[in-house]
């Protein structure tokens, strides 16, 4: 009998500007973790709970709304998306969101809430399921968890 071919939900995990950076960029604030940190334990942690993940990061809103859209069109079981500083200007990806079907979990690394004012606002946290903030590079796997129980 032959094995099956892979039937991993698909989670698309989305980062916006300047992610790319982490592990340099003020490491006092978003920790010393790399994307590709990052990216290995989703990987690891996917495999536990049966997901394939699909990392991608832009400087660019453009590609985001794309590959949200994208989204849509393969099925994806989720999208975590860390839209970096697109959450809080961002009136394109609140409304790729919510014209979406897939849900969305907005990652952050820091707690917005006790920085800056204008990080208080959060476009895309008015169109995404749900927020996960603060907990560093953690984050993004107490979002993965939160999949698994959708």
């Amino acid at each position: 009998m032959t094995e099956p071919a892979s039937s991993a939900a698909t989670i698309y995990v989305l980062n916006g500007p300047n992610l790319n950076l982490l592990g340099l960029r003020e490491p006092e604030i978003y920790g010393s973790q790399t994307l590709d940190d990052i990216a290995d334990m989703l990987d690891d942690r996917g495999r536990e709970l049966g997901f394939e993940i699909d990392m991608r990061q832009s400087n660019h809103e453009g590609h985001l709304i794309d590959w949200l859209h994208e989204a849509q069109a393969e099925g994806v079981k989720a999208v975590l998306l860390n839209a970096g500083a697109f959450t809080h200007t961002s009136v394109a990806l609140h409304d790729a969101i919510k014209s979406i079907k897939v849900p969305v979990i907005e990652v952050h690394l820091s707690n917005p809430h006790k920085r800056e004012d204008f990080r208080h606002k959060s476009y895309v946290g008015m169109a995404a399921l749900g927020t996960v903030c603060g907990f560093g590079a953690n984050s993004y796997l107490v979002a993965l968890d939160a999949v698994s129980r959708l």
